[in-house]
């Protein structure tokens, strides 16, 4: 394991795109794009920057905490697609290829509970705002396997899929994997069929077939808050936790 960068606040939401990495500091407010050895900041979030991805034409769009969806305007800026409305902050986001904005949201108070049932929301090109699947256990990290979304359910031990209909909607829920006392958090999909996945509690992060075969394990010195592929190497953010200072990492390992 080779450490990249060490003093992250809280690193999350990472994503390999366009042959790069990408990643969101939450404590600073920054969403930043690594490469040639070092990160550098593209945005400035006045709120928490929970979660990142691209429309099909390219365009970012960022979950944050208080709810505003934003998407990357022409000329670069980040502006207000949608605000999308809830007691609790909204968490992790996935774009299917008909451009629907995927978006889900734990369902309670995380610091003072009870737990509470989460949801996935659908935001369709428009900006349409529909709630697609609810009675989720702590609905976290989430990707694309072809037409199924696939959301790891931290809380419930496990991943589980749906099937995409072309206006968004999700169907044939199924458990994709079941985890045995795992707590899956950010998770991505390195091959048709297969699942990384970030655990905090157990250090680690581990490469899952569907149907709950582990493929491999990585152990780390702290918690894994998530993980991405790109070009032959693990990436994943790690941090103490709990803690009050964090001590986040951006760690590689060679795969």
């Amino acid at each position: 394991m080779r450490v990249l960068i060490d003093g992250l606040s809280l690193g999350e939401s990472m994503r390999w795109h366009d042959g790069r990495l990408w990643f969101c500091d939450w404590g600073t407010g920054q969403i930043a794009r690594f490469s040639d050895g070092s990160a550098t900041a593209v945005a400035r979030i006045a709120d928490f920057p929970f979660c990142i991805d691209w429309l099909p034409d390219g365009r970012m769009v960022v979950i944050t905490g208080r709810g505003p969806l934003l998407r990357e305007e022409p000329d670069g800026t980040l502006g207000t697609f949608v605000r999308l409305e809830a007691p609790y902050p909204w968490n992790d986001i996935a774009v299917d290829r008909a451009g629907n904005v995927f978006v889900n949201n734990i369902g309670y108070d995380y610091y003072a509970g009870p737990r509470g049932p989460g949801t996935i929301s659908v935001v369709t090109p428009r900006g349409e705002v529909r709630e697609a699947a609810g009675d989720l256990d702590f609905p976290n990290g989430m990707a694309f396997d072809g037409d199924t979304l696939i959301v790891a359910e931290s809380h419930g031990s496990r991943l589980t899929a749906f099937d995409v209909a072309p206006d968004g909607g999700l169907h044939n829920r199924r458990v994709w994997a079941a985890l045995e006392n795992a707590a899956p958090d950010g998770i991505c999909v390195p091959a048709p069929g297969q699942v990384w996945y970030a655990d905090v509690p157990n250090k680690e992060c581990v490469l899952v077939r569907e149907g709950g075969e582990v493929l491999r394990r990585v152990p780390l010195d702290r918690g894994g808050f998530d993980c991405v592929v790109g070009d032959g190497v693990l990436y994943a953010v790690t941090a103490v936790y709990p803690s009050a200072t964090a001590q986040g990492q951006l760690v590689a390992i060679d795969l």
